[in-house]
């Protein structure tokens, strides 16, 4: 983001549990760092620790983007953010249901930003959770594997990453999909979206939005997302 916003820094990853994420975040506090990322399945405890939250992230019970406001740690969804302009933009804005996959951090991310006019389903292997996730936000629980026919298909769960498939039924029955795993090749529900000629979110394009969002938080800067794309394709 050097070239794109005149800003100098440095952005790190970290394998980390829940106990190493309060110390990241006192680091925060210290001034170690500018702003944090947090990943599943850390969002819900990053919104535990927070010293306050946007209305988004308090709703969803769900941290991916820390930052200081004064003496205090602010906590964020920019997940959210991105599934909004997802949401919104002409691939899928037509779609009146939206199937979303999984039951955590980002599931309920989707679902703080869905759309109030479409038909919302949720399915989890573990069907409390979908309950407990449609008694927060509204929506209908369906049996993990069935198809909604016609919705747009929103995958929140890790499946994908290491090459595994989505129950066939979901994909081969969906208008549309947002698929979060990201790889450096298509996970098998984008191929298959691919063949089916219908449209399609892949992982890395949800990190790249959020990331913007994020990259704002921190800084106050906006980036353009077609900018970035295009600086991504040349790096």
């Amino acid at each position: 983001m050097l070239g794109l916003s005149g800003l100098e820094g440095e952005y790190r990853r970290i394998r980390a549990d829940a106990r190493d994420l309060a110390a990241t975040m006192e680091d925060l506090r210290k001034g170690v760092w500018h702003g944090l990322n947090t990943t599943m399945p850390l969002k819900g405890e990053a919104a535990r620790l927070a010293d306050s939250l946007s209305p988004r992230a308090e709703r969803a019970g769900s941290v991916n983007t820390l930052a200081m406001r004064g003496a205090s740690v602010y906590g964020e969804t920019t997940d959210s953010s991105a599934f909004h302009q997802l949401f919104a933009s002409e691939r899928f804005r037509e779609m009146g249901s939206i199937l979303v996959l999984g039951a955590g951090g980002s599931a309920a991310a989707a679902l703080v930003a869905a759309p109030e006019d479409r038909n919302v389903y949720v399915e989890a292997r573990r069907p409390d959770r979908a309950a407990e996730l449609t008694g927060r936000f509204g929506g209908t629980v369906a049996p993990w594997g069935a198809a909604i026919a016609g919705a747009l298909v929103v995958n929140t769960t890790p499946i994908g990453m290491s090459g595994e498939p989505l129950p066939e039924p979901i994909v081969q029955t969906a208008a549309g999909l947002i698929d979060l795993p990201y790889a450096a090749s298509a996970t098998r529900a984008i191929t298959a979206a691919i063949g089916r000629g219908i449209p399609h979110s892949d992982g890395n394009e949800f990190l790249v939005r959020q990331a913007i969002a994020s990259f704002e938080v921190w800084t106050g800067v906006e980036i353009e997302f077609d900018d970035l794309v295009q600086v991504l394709r040349n790096v």
